[in-house]
């Protein structure tokens, strides 16, 4: 057997905006790695709720329409590999469900170890002077304070058994700026400051707290985005080092690093995922 095997072997994981892309592949990786897993999304396919909330993106709403939603068969994937699983449905801004939720997650599975704020909104895509204080509103919410919510939700539960792990997901839009992204690149390179700040106060308990900063990798969402315009993410793909996309093992990968004791010693750093699109390439 490998070093590396059973990494997180009796750690329970709590992934947000698990149900596709970078948030299934966490999972996935992490319960390979040993954990137990947590699946929290705000839709979840036997979750009959008609109406949407204002918190659902509009990519959400279209993945939804389309059944790209695997929050349920993921869980049911965890738990053939031999780990212990279960969903919850969740809205990252609603402080009250977000604790509420926990809570239940807990009294089932155990208390939390590892938490991956991966749930986000990507959709408002304009100008700055055509950003809406709507969208810039409920971005903030979403990506920034829904992250503060969650990981205030596990942090005494961390910080009494002197061992954590908490992964915050950024993005090159926050360290490089994002055209017609403000919001978003925004929530992004705040996300970085809370990382730190967490990774200061947590590290007198060992709780250990990093941020991934993924370039363009080869989700659902940016599928989607191939067929609907190619050329800007060909653009995209040639700014990489590479010439490619990434692909979501490559984030849940790193993920899972970070979270094993193999970097115990690793807090407070903003780890490019990204291929080298920051690099000066040509």
């Amino acid at each position: 057997m490998s070093s590396w095997d059973n990494l997180l072997d009796g750690r329970v994981a709590l992934v947000t905006g698990g149900s596709r892309g970078l948030g299934r592949a966490d999972a996935i990786a992490l319960a390979d790695a040993g954990a137990d897993v947590i699946i929290a999304d705000i839709m979840v396919e036997s979750d009959q709720t008609a109406s949407r909330t204002e918190q659902e993106s509009m990519l959400a709403q279209v993945m939804k329409s389309q059944g790209v939603v695997y929050t349920e068969k993921t869980v049911e994937e965890i738990r053939k590999m031999g780990r212990r699983s279960m969903a919850i449905k969740m809205d990252v801004t609603d402080r009250q469900g977000v604790f509420d939720g926990i809570a239940k997650a807990t009294k089932e599975m155990g208390q939390i170890d590892i938490l991956v704020n991966n749930a986000g909104t990507v959709d408002h895509v304009a100008r700055f002077d055509k950003q809406t204080i709507e969208l810039w509103e409920r971005d903030l919410r979403v990506n920034l304070t829904g992250s503060f919510n969650c990981a205030q939700a596990v942090w005494g539960g961390m910080k009494e058994r002197k061992w954590g792990r908490i992964i915050n997901l950024a993005s090159v839009a926050g360290i490089m700026g994002g055209f017609g992204q403000a919001s978003y690149s925004t929530t992004k390179i705040g996300l970085i400051g809370l990382t730190r700040t967490l990774a200061l106060e947590g590290a007198r308990y060992n709780i250990t707290a990093n941020a991934i900063v993924p370039g363009i990798i080869g989700s659902e969402a940016f599928k989607m985005a191939d067929a609907m315009n190619k050329e800007m993410n060909d653009r995209m793909r040639k700014r990489t080092a590479f010439g490619r996309e990434g692909e979501p093992e490559d984030i849940a990968n790193a993920i899972t690093f970070l979270c094993s004791d193999k970097a115990k010693y690793i807090t407070g750093i903003a780890l490019n995922v990204s291929g080298g699109i920051e690099l000066f390439t040509f």
